[in-house]
């Protein structure tokens, strides 16, 4: 919908909130010609840039280099850990997030896009207020995102229970953690601290870890936390916690009770929502969440939304193709709505999970058992991966005589992988047109090409 100039308004295009995907949102907007207003309580870059995606990956590279010191005689060189410096680790994460934020305020600038500072509430059908001032735009862009959820009766006091963002801002490492929740924050917040010493239970509901992934990924996961000593238990269900001066005392379903010095919350995240007007505007919802269309698109004319507040994965990329993807649509452009499977999802532990497409079950749901192909080529066949010591593979899922419709790593770096996946997966690649591409050797990447050699009938560093 292109904007109508017979419509009043401060700005063509405003957008509520500066997240990832509100604030693609604003660039695109702003390149494409269109009078932006972004509007801002926190600092530009929302939680991925400051509490999410950027500081914990931060940490898990600083984990990385822990376990090279520690593990270092396996390649020959004599090294020794002393200790994790906690200072020093904040100051390496806040480094970065301090470059890309200033990075980010300098692009937004020289946009020339409309920086409004503070609490925005929607307060009419395509109107933002902020303070006593109320803005206005031709198109509105709800992109509030989200916040660590808890569950009812479990209390957060950011001292013995805490969420992620609290874990990122502490000074020590704790002696012990139990980690409610086993997905991807937890996973990744758990294989953190291991690294860095600590002394980890997962405490997870569900059947299996990460259980949003395919299941052999979230075998080839627990297998490897198994022999890190993570310990978790799955199918096991929160019942209460206790704290005191020296931790938390952690009840599980059964009656169990685990001890641990903290106690980390990580049991997803929820739309940021509440209290800005969207329901009183008469924007549709469900459970909190803003409902839109595969274009994006609220009940309300000229209102979209983006991120974590539209039901589906909770992903700073899926937030930055969603706001590219308005803009886009704003300015007339007609873009291709996104594909959500086709959005690749990664777990940085140790090792890392990746995937792109449906697991084989999705597959099996879709097409049928009968009509869908897997294959899994190992690691152990990979030289760069044999160099690097890691264990892992690459799964693909397929229609029989068909297109490859998942592709699903497990390994070390194997999420830097995931570029290729996801083209194959989006171009609807047979594994008879991926099996002629040459991949460099030795890289990781030559798995994708041996598991499709082997998908298309021709074997090379595998059995047959």
């Amino acid at each position: 919908m292109v904007a109508d100039p017979d419509v009043p308004g401060d700005f063509d295009v405003l957008v509520l909130g500066a997240g990832s995907g509100g604030y693609a949102c604003a660039l695109r907007a702003a390149q494409l010609g269109l009078r932006v207003g972004l509007v801002e309580k926190g600092p530009l870059g929302g939680t991925c840039l400051h509490v999410g995606c950027i500081p914990t990956k931060a940490l898990l590279h600083a984990a990385e280099v822990a376990d090279s010191a520690r593990e270092s005689a396996q390649f020959g060189v004599r090294a020794t850990l002393e200790g994790i410096d906690m200072a020093g680790v904040n100051s390496y994460k806040d480094a970065v997030v301090g470059r890309l934020f200033k990075g980010l305020a300098g692009l937004i600038r020289s946009r020339g896009i409309t920086v409004i500072e503070g609490a925005g509430r929607m307060t009419g059908p395509r109107e933002v207020t902020v303070g006593a001032t109320t803005y206005s735009g031709r198109h509105l862009v709800l992109a509030s995102g989200s916040y660590s959820r808890s569950l009812p009766g479990l209390e957060i006091d950011g001292r013995r229970v805490v969420t992620s963002e609290h874990a990122l801002k502490l000074d020590r490492v704790p002696a012990s953690v139990v980690v409610l929740g086993g997905g991807v924050i937890g996973a990744e917040f758990a294989s953190v601290w291991r690294s860095f010493g600590a002394e980890v239970t997962i405490v997870e509901a569900l059947p299996r870890l990460v259980a949003a992934e395919d299941e052999a990924s979230s075998k080839a996961l627990e297998r490897a936390f198994r022999k890190r000593g993570i310990a978790f238990r799955t199918n096991t269900r929160f019942q209460s916690v206790t704290t005191s001066d020296h931790g938390v005392a952690v009840t599980v379903e059964g009656g169990d009770v685990i001890e641990a010095e903290l106690l980390l919350v990580a049991v997803g995240r929820g739309p940021s929502t509440d209290g800005l007007g969207y329901d009183e505007q008469g924007v549709a919802m469900e459970r909190g969440f803003v409902l839109a269309d595969e274009r994006c698109r609220t009940n309300l004319p000229g209102v979209y939304a983006v991120g974590d507040i539209v039901p589906g994965l909770q992903l700073a990329h899926r937030g930055f193709a969603q706001g590219i993807f308005v803009a886009e649509d704003i300015a007339g452009l007609e873009p291709r709505p996104i594909d959500e499977a086709g959005i690749p999802r990664v777990t940085y532990s140790h090792p890392e999970l990746a995937s792109v497409g449906l697991t084989e079950a999705q597959a099996a749901e879709t097409y049928g058992a009968d009509a869908i192909e897997t294959l899994t080529y190992d690691l152990g066949g990979n030289g760069k991966s044999q160099i690097l010591k890691t264990q892992g593979f690459v799964k693909l899922v397929r229609r029989t005589d068909g297109p490859v419709v998942g592709i699903h790593l497990a390994g070390d770096r194997v999420g830097e992988l995931i570029g290729e996946a996801q083209l194959i997966y989006g171009w609807e690649g047979y594994p008879e047109d991926v099996a002629p591409l040459v991949h460099a050797h030795p890289t990781q990447n030559e798995a994708l090409g041996e598991a499709h050699l082997a998908l298309a009938g021709k074997p090379l560093h595998a059995h047959s």
